[in-house]
This record gives structure tokens, sequence and C-alpha cells, in this order.
């Protein structure tokens, strides 16, 4: 694959979508609540409807430097906007990474590499701001361990891996912070909590 979700999309598409009977569940946030890490933070807070995601990246590496992304997921926002973005990373790190026996199989045809202030990728990026939209893709895959969509609001500052299922834990943590939605054919309502922690609780990356 190439680092991104493009694949993932595509797969979908060859197959199709079918709708089910069932209602489907969501939680929404009734609350804020907020974890930090060192100087990385993200928070979620209520909303009306659906998913927002505010993602900002700050980085010392001139490529990158500090940006920003703002949206409303739907699906065509995930389709055209951040499907495609790759996951990146510097070569001095994954150098001390191969040292240890991880990441072996990463290459430029799956990831975006930055050996100091240069795109080693002849390609160069697909969009300008291609490290902050996998940031924002890296959210959406994490939150969704949920088991179940979120309304609400997603704020995140140097977020990763481990700072987003911080996140998760943090509200299931507060039962008051969030109600438990399914919605019928005509109507949604609230069903009570349900113990969905278990799912953030079983992530547990060790890597940003």
């Amino acid at each position: 694959m190439d680092g991104s979700a493009a694949d993932f999309v595509a797969a979908i598409d060859s197959v199709g979508l079918l709708r089910q009977s069932r209602p489907r569940r969501y939680i929404r946030v009734l609350r804020p609540v907020s974890v930090e890490s060192g100087r990385a933070y993200s928070e979620l807070r209520p909303a009306g409807r659906g998913l927002r995601l505010d993602v900002e990246i700050d980085f010392d590496a001139a490529p990158i430097g500090r940006q920003r992304l703002a949206f409303d997921l739907d699906p065509q926002a995930f389709r055209k906007e951040l499907a495609r973005a790759r996951t990146f990373g510097f070569v001095s790190d994954v150098k001390k990474l191969w040292q240890t026996g991880f990441a072996l199989g990463s290459s430029l045809e799956n990831s975006v590499a930055l050996d100091g202030e240069v795109i080693l990728n002849p390609e160069g990026l697909r969009f300008s701001d291609e490290f902050v939209r996998h940031k924002a893709l890296d959210a959406i895959g994490d939150l969704a361990l949920a088991g179940a969509p979120i309304i609400g609001v997603y704020r995140a500052y140097r977020p990763g891996h481990t700072l987003n299922a911080m996140m998760l834990s943090a509200l299931f943590a507060d039962r008051k912070a969030y109600e438990v939605l399914e919605q019928s054919p005509r109507r949604v309502y609230a069903i009570g909590a349900i113990d969905v922690a278990r799912a953030a609780a079983a992530y547990a990356p060790n890597v940003d």
C-alpha cells in the first residue's frame, strides 16, 4: 500500500455499500474533556451534529512547520481531502527503528521521507499540507476505536496515536461526559451509557 487510506477507499468502492436495517449507535459528547502530554494536548467538546476536527501540528523541520486543518467530517471530505494523505517520517528516526527491528517495510513507496530539510520522494507531496492531513486521517482512525461515530468537536495540537487513545480513555472515564444515541429510521434517542472503553483501553500504541 502507499501509506494512505486510498487503497481502502478503492476496495470499498469495488464492492459497494449495503444499507442495513438495524439502528446505528452514536456517541455524543456532553461536556468538554481534555488531555495533555508534554507540549501536546487534545480535547473533545459538544457539537450540534456530526464530528468536526481541528488538528494542528508543529515541527521544527522547514518542509512541515506549523500547519492546521479544520473541517466537518463527511464521506466527501474524507475521500477528497484526507484519504490520499500519506504517513511521513524522518530518515534519522527510521534508521533507529530499523536497528531495533521495526519499520522494516518503510520505503518511499509507502511514506513521505524527510532527510533534514529535504523531501526525498521524487514525486513530492500530494498536498501542500499533506502532513497535517495525514495527522487528521490518523485521528479519524483512532477515534473510530470508540466503537461508534462520535458527535462532537475534536481539537488537537501536536497529536499522535498515543494522544488520540488517551483522549478516548479520558472520555470514557467520565460517564457524564457522553451519552450513547441510537438512530432508527424515524427518530434518535438515548439508550444510556455502554461499555465502549474497552476498545480504547485495548489500543496501546508505542509510537506516534
